[in-house]
């Protein structure tokens, strides 16, 4: 790795001045499971690294709100996401997907903020996120704003965060009765990136679904929302694949990704009924 210099603010304001929205090969680094293989890799030579290590303790709450609004802070490692009793009563399709996420060593350095900031379509969280309506706080040199989760990604690795900007907070709001699932294949071993990963978050009626959030990631480009299989519950797996504008990678060609697409929107939203949650 090329030489770079390294800093370490104490507080958020303070790593917000220490970034430059001009200069590419400056990066904030909270848990650096991804930047430093990226480094290593020779993908990214940095000139200055923003740790926010030093945050920590003040960035890492989860608590619940009275609305029932279910906040995470940014430097929360995934591990503590994991084993979070908050999390297990707000959400527990989070706390599900958890053990299915990467390995034990990963969840106990990675950070929720950092996961979504990195902006890989791979990542298990983001689309489970969206299926549950979340949002971020988000930390610049202009104020503080709010991002849905499902406006966060532009694209592959992509995110509409300026380069001078923090995720401070993850918020999941409240979800009454409804019912979420998350499916992920793999096409390696039960932890490894998934070929596909679906979420759905269903609200009832009684008998009847009065709505259906259905989410797509790693076949697709970033994790996104398929309109057309919200609208039919009876024909939601042809629907997605019909929608759905899939990649090929390392994991499988597009029509391959299309045709797990159309399999697993299904049985994921039968899932989600069943109250099983989220299948292995």
């Amino acid at each position: 790795m090329t030489p770079f210099e390294l800093l370490e603010p104490a507080s958020l304001g303070e790593a917000i001045t220490l970034l430059d929205p001009d200069d590419a090969a400056v990066r904030p680094i909270a848990g650096g499971t991804a930047l430093m293989l990226m480094m290593k890799a020779g993908v990214f030579r940095p000139s200055r690294l923003v740790s926010l290590r030093k945050l920590a303790a003040a960035q890492s709450r989860i608590a619940i709100a009275p609305d029932g609004t279910l906040s995470i802070g940014a430097m929360a490692p995934l591990a503590r996401v994991e084993r979070s009793a908050e999390v297990a009563r707000c959400a527990p399709v989070i706390s599900r997907t958890m053990l299915r996420l990467s390995n034990i060593r990963v969840r106990n350095v990675a950070t929720v903020g950092g996961c979504l900031a990195h902006g890989d379509p791979h990542m298990d969280l983001p689309p489970v996120l969206i299926a549950l309506g979340a949002y971020v706080s988000v930390a610049g040199s202009q104020g503080e704003r709010k991002i849905a989760v499902e406006s966060l990604f532009a694209g592959y690795f992509e995110t509409v965060l300026e380069k001078n900007e923090l995720i401070s907070e993850l918020h999941i709001p409240a979800q009454g009765k409804s019912c979420a699932a998350y499916m992920k294949v793999t096409t390696g071993s039960a932890e490894d990136w998934p070929a596909l990963g679906v979420a759905v978050s269903l609200t009832r009626d009684g008998a009847a679904i009065r709505s259906a959030r259905v989410v797509v990631s790693a076949a697709t480009e970033k994790a996104m929302r398929l309109a057309a299989a919200e609208r039919t519950f009876g024909r939601a797996g042809e629907a997605a694949a019909a929608e759905v504008e899939c990649i090929s990678d390392v994991r499988g060609s597009a029509p391959y990704k299309r045709e797990l697409v159309r399999v697993f929107v299904a049985r994921a939203l039968h899932q989600a009924l069943d109250g099983t949650g989220a299948t292995h």
